[in-house]
C-alpha cells in the first residue's frame, strides 16, 4: 500500500496501518528530538507524546503535507512545550554565542580561524563529537533550525513551515545558527593549532 492508501485505512481504526506510516519515520524523527533535547530520557517522553498525539489526532490529517512532515510537526511542538517547562535554559540571545557580535555578522568570515580543510577535519570522531556538543549549546531555536536544514536536509521552506516561522526568519536562523558554529568551532581549531605548534 503506498502512503495515501495507509492514511486512508489508519483513519478508519487500522492500527497496523497507523504503525507502517509511523516505521517509515519514527527513525529520524526520534534522532532529531535526540539532538534537540541532547537527553535520551526526555527525548523518548517526546516520542511516546508523539506517538500518542498522532494516534488521537490521525482523523485530522488532511494531507497537506507528508505524512513524515505532520510527524515531525507533531514532535517539534512537544519538544517546544517540553522545553518551555524550564528544563532547559534559552535566555541568551545568538549574540553570546558570537563574541565578535554583529561585527561578525556584518563582516562575514573576519576575525575567523583558517580552518585549512575543515571537511577533512570533521571526518574525525573527535570533531564530530565536538560539532554535536557545539550544536546542543545553542539556544534551541536556533539549534532547531539547525538540525532541520542540515542534518534533515529539509528545504527551507519546509523549516519555516515546521517552526512557524516566515521563510525570511528561518533563513535568519539558520544562518546565525552557522555563524555562532563558525565562531565557536573555529576557536577551538584554532587552540587545537595552537597546541600543535607548542
Amino acid at each position: 500500500m503506498n502512503e495515501s492508501e495507509l492514511i486512508t485505512k489508519a483513519q478508519s481504526g487500522g492500527f497496523q496501518a497507523f504503525m507502517e506510516l509511523v516505521d517509515a519515520h519514527k527513525g529520524k524523527v526520534y534522532a532529531m528530538v535526540r539532538r534537540l533535547t541532547e537527553n535520551e530520557q526526555d527525548a523518548e517522553d517526546i516520542m511516546q507524546d508523539t506517538l500518542l498525539k498522532a494516534i488521537d489526532k490521525i482523523e485530522q490529517f488532511r494531507g497537506d503535507a507528508s505524512f513524515g512532515t505532520w510527524l515531525y510537526t507533531i514532535a517539534l511542538n512537544q519538544a517546544r512545550a517540553q522545553f518551555s517547562k524550564g528544563k532547559q535554559a534559552d535566555l541568551e540571545p545568538i549574540e553570546d554565542y558570537l563574541p565578535m557580535g554583529s561585527v561578525a555578522l556584518s563582516h562575514g568570515d573576519d576575525g575567523l580561524f583558517d580552518w585549512q580543510d575543515p571537511h577533512k577535519a570533521l571526518e574525525s570522531q573527535q570533531l564530530r563529537s565536538i560539532l554535536n556538543e557545539v550544536v546542543a549549546e545553542l539556544p534551541y531555536k536556533y539549534r532547531e533550525a539547525f538540525l532541520l536544514r542540515y542534518v534533515e536536509k529539509l528545504p527551507i521552506k519546509e523549516v519555516a513551515q515546521l517552526t512557524k516561522q516566515s521563510e525570511a526568519s528561518a533563513k535568519s536562523r539558520v544562518l546565525r545558527a552557522r555563524l555562532a558554529l563558525r565562531d565557536k568551532l573555529s576557536r577551538i581549531f584554532e587552540e587545537e593549532y595552537g597546541k600543535q605548534l607548542s
